[in-house]
C-alpha cells in the first residue's frame, strides 16, 4: 500500500510530536511514525520523568503548534536562575542569582514534566485532520530523489514524501543510512531524573548546584500532595549514579538532601527514579537529500542550562520558516537549514561541554575557576545580560 504526504516524521518523542503539531498547524499534510506508543502518564513504567524548561522562543514555537495554551495551565514559571558552586564538603563557595527581569518582562521559561508534554502533544495531534500519527510503526529505509523521497515502513506501507524529518534520536537510523557522521563525547556520567517535595517553597527559582561529579539541578514544579515540588536532574559519575539509583528511599532522601546543600530543606522523593547516560554529540551536517535531522538525531548535550529540547524546537522553527522561502524538501531549503542550525548548535555544544567538564572535574584549579567564573559573569552587567540573552536564544 502506498500513501502520499508532504512530510514524513520519523520519531514520536517530544520533538517529533511537536514537529507534527507545528507543520500540521501550518497546513501541511503530515505522517508521524514511532515504534513505541507514547507514555502519557506519570507513575507507569516507561514514563519520562525528566522535565523541560521551555525558554521564551520555544513558547512562541509551541503557540504556533497550537499546544501552548494547554501546556501553560500546567507550567511553572522560572523567574530566577540561581547558580551555586559548592565544595565537596557541601559548603557553599559562591552563588549568584540571575533574574529574568534584567532582560525581559517575561520569565526565563516555563517548566513541565516530559510525560505531561507528550500527553498534550498527542491530544493536539488527534485534533489535526491533516496529521496521521502511527505509533507502533517505524521507518525501515528511505530512497531520496530530486523529485521526492520514498520511505518504507515496518508495516509494509510505502510513503511518498517531499520532506522527511529524522526525529528518531541519538542513534538515528535515517542519519546513519544517509552516511552522516557524528562526533560523540562520552563523559562517564549518568543523570538521575526524578521529582521531589520539600518544605521550603522554590519561589520560581531554578537552582543549579555545581560540585565534583556534575551539577545537581532543582527546577520548580507545581505543588504535589500539598507540598512545594521540584524536578531534579542529578549528574554523577556513572558508577555513583547507579549506586544512588539502587539505594532505598530513606538513604536516597538523605543523600540528595546533602547534595542539594539543603537549599530547599530536606528533600523527599516523590516519583520513580530514571537513569540516563550523558554524552555530547553533533552530526557533521544536519541534512541530506530530502532529509532534515532535528533534535537528538542532530545534536545531544548534557542537561545544563535548559538547552537540549529548546535547541530542538529551534530546529523545527527554522525548518518551518525556510519552508515558506524554498520548495518543501528542496536541496536549497535543506542546505540553508543545515548551515544556519549547525553554526548555532556547534557553539552551544562547545559551551555546554566546557561547563560540564568544569563542573565534573575534581582538580582544585578547575573548582577555583568555576567559583570565580560565576561571580565574574554575574557581576559584570554587560556580560551577564549578553549571556542571559544567548541562553534564552533571544536575538
Amino acid at each position: 500500500m502506498t500513501h502520499d504526504t508532504q512530510i514524513l516524521i520519523s520519531g514520536g518523542g517530544v520533538a517529533g510530536l511537536t514537529a507534527a503539531c507545528l507543520f500540521g498547524s501550518a497546513g501541511y499534510d503530515v505522517i508521524c511514525v514511532d515504534p513505541a506508543p507514547p507514555v502519557t502518564e506519570r507513575d507507569v513504567d516507561g514514563a519520562d520523568l525528566r522535565s523541560t524548561a521551555f525558554l521564551q522562543p520555544s513558547m512562541q514555537t509551541l503557540e504556533r503548534a497550537g499546544v501552548w495554551q494547554k501546556l501553560q495551565t500546567h507550567a511553572t514559571p522560572l523567574q530566577t536562575m540561581k547558580i551555586v558552586d559548592a565544595g565537596d564538603d557541601g559548603a557553599l563557595r559562591n552563588q549568584r542569582a540571575f533574574d529574568a527581569s534584567d532582560v525581559s518582562e517575561l520569565p526565563f521559561g516555563w517548566n513541565l514534566p516530559n510525560w505531561l508534554i507528550r500527553r498534550e502533544l498527542v491530544a493536539r495531534v488527534t485534533q489535526l485532520k491533516n496529521v496521521d500519527f502511527r505509533p507502533g510503526v517505524q521507518t525501515d529505509r528511505m530512497l531520496a530523489r530530486s523529485t521526492g523521497a520514498k520511505v518504507w515502513l515496518s508495516d509494509g506501507t510505502q510513503i511518498n514524501a517531499q520532506l522527511v524529518i529524522a526525529a528518531d534520536g541519538r542513534g538515528s537510523r535515517l542519519r546513519e543510512a544517509a552516511g552522516i557522521q557524528v562526533k560523540t563525547t562520552r563523559y562517564g556520567q549518568k543523570a538521575l531524573a526524578f521529582a521531589v517535595t520539600h518544605p521550603i517553597p522554590h519561589h520560581h527559582v531554578s537552582t543549579e548546584i555545581h560540585r565534583t561529579g556534575g551539577p545537581f539541578t532543582l527546577v520548580p514544579l507545581p505543588d504535589y500532595d500539598g507540598l512545594p515540588s521540584s524536578a531534579v536532574v542529578w549528574m554523577e559519575d556513572g558508577a555513583r549514579a547507579e549506586e544512588l539509583a539502587a539505594m532505598d528511599v530513606a538513604a536516597f532522601n538523605a543523600a540528595m538532601s546533602e547534595r542539594s546543600c539543603h537549599m530547599c530543606g530536606p528533600l523527599t522523593l516523590a516519583s520513580k527514579r530514571s537513569v540516563w547516560p550523558i554524552i555530547s554529540q553533533i552530526a557533521e551536517r544536519f541534512a541530506a537529500r530530502r532529509l532534515a535531522l532535528v533534535a537528538e538525531a542532530a545534536h545531544v548535550v548534557p542537561p545544563i542550562g535548559a538547552q537540549g529540547l529548546n535547541m530542538s524546537l529551534a530546529d523545527l522553527q527554522s525548518l518551518l520558516d525556510l519552508s515558506s522561502s524554498y520548495p518543501l524538501g528542496s536541496d536549497e531549503m535543506l542546505d540553508a537549514y543545515s548551515q544556519e542550525r549547525h553554526r548555532n548548535v556547534a557553539l552551544r555544544v562547545k559551551g555546554i561541554d566546557l561547563l560540564n567538564r568544569t563542573s565534573q572535574s575534581d582538580a582544585e584549579w578547575f573548582r577555583q575557576l568555576r567559583s570565580w567564573g560565576i561571580g565574574v559573569i554575574h557581576d559584570a552587567e554587560p556580560v551577564r545580560k549578553t549571556l542571559m540573552n544567548m541562553g534564552l536564544g533571544l536575538k
